[in-house]
């Protein structure tokens, strides 16, 4: 599965307006970033008590994109 696909799907299960989520990707000189915005009353949701959600986001897009090889990747989350 392609990572923006991955993140896109994630992402939108767990908010309540993913009608408004957008995910950009640039390319750094050795690895992906993704930038994940999301309606402002979305954070909390997306972020999670303690950071626990956000980090469970990072860590299985990590772990996506070093099963299929795809390289390093950072995870920005924002608000619109």
């Amino acid at each position: 599965m392609d990572l923006v696909a991955l993140t896109d799907y994630l992402v939108k299960s767990l908010v309540k307006h993913p009608d408004k989520v957008k995910i950009n990707v640039q390319e750094e000189s050795d690895m992906k970033v993704i930038q994940i915005l999301v309606e402002s009353s979305d954070i909390g949701a997306l972020i999670g008590k303690g950071g626990k959600i956000a980090n469970a986001v990072r860590t299985i897009i990590q772990a996506s994109s070093y099963h299929n090889k795809l390289g390093k990747v950072r995870i920005n989350i924002d608000t619109l």
